[in-house]
């Protein structure tokens, strides 16, 4: 049986740990090495030249999305799939655009995991649920573009580091809306503008909605 080595990066052990016994229960699966962030993952590719890198995008001195990017750029044969906990619009089209060829969120059920692995050693692509979603709309839309990998540009930064998307359900919030009718308006899944929204709490250092209408007009957000 012809076993697909794959490399495994994420900065949390005990993710990394969960991920490698749910891949090695499978007899055609091996996980050949592991790291903590997007600079190990060049080395262990480099390394070990494995048939896929699962890789996480937030982490400590590289992103996923950007050491993907250096892979691809590199014309590496190594195949990525990007598994984040994270679903926002920015995220997904900055993967793509970086050269993953599969994004699944770190809630993916074994089945569904297990079939993407070999979707994208056998050559496709694979994105589940909503990610597909977004990919079909932002194809649908003919003025869309593909959102750039950020960059540390102090002419281009926002207050607090958020993103467009955080900026927008920020607006929808301060007008009122319920995450419900938010999601329904951006066409995202509740779950991802209830991400949304804690990360903007969180960045802006907030605990309430009052506190987060008066930092975001003190710093010009709305």
């Amino acid at each position: 049986m012809n076993q697909t080595s794959i490399v495994l990066v994420d900065d949390h052990s005990l993710v990394r740990d969960g991920i490698r016994a749910l891949l090695e229960s499978e007899e055609d699966l091996n996980v050949i090495g592991e790291g903590v962030d997007g600079t190990e993952a060049l080395t262990l590719v480099k390394e070990k030249n494995p048939d896929i890198l699962i890789i996480d995008i937030r982490m400590p001195k590289m992103t996923g999305i950007e050491a993907v990017e250096k892979l691809n750029a590199a014309n590496a044969t190594t195949k990525c799939i990007i598994l984040s906990m994270h679903d926002s619009e920015e995220y997904i089209l900055q993967s793509v655009a970086a050269g993953a060829k599969g994004y699944l969120l770190k809630d993916t059920g074994k089945t569904e995991f297990i079939k993407a692995i070999h979707a994208v050693q056998g050559g496709d692509k694979y994105y589940s649920g909503d990610i597909s979603n977004v990919l079909v709309n932002n194809l649908l839309n003919p003025g869309a573009k593909m959102a750039e990998s950020p960059k540390n540009d102090s002419r281009t930064s926002k207050p607090f580091d958020l993103t467009n998307k955080e900026i927008q359900v920020l607006e929808l919030v301060l007008s009122g809306l319920t995450n419900q009718q938010i999601s329904e308006k951006l066409k995202n899944s509740k779950r991802t503008v209830e991400t949304h929204r804690f990360n903007l709490m969180r960045k802006m250092e907030v605990k309430n909605l009052m506190d987060l209408s008066k930092k975001a007009q003190e710093f010009g957000l709305v």
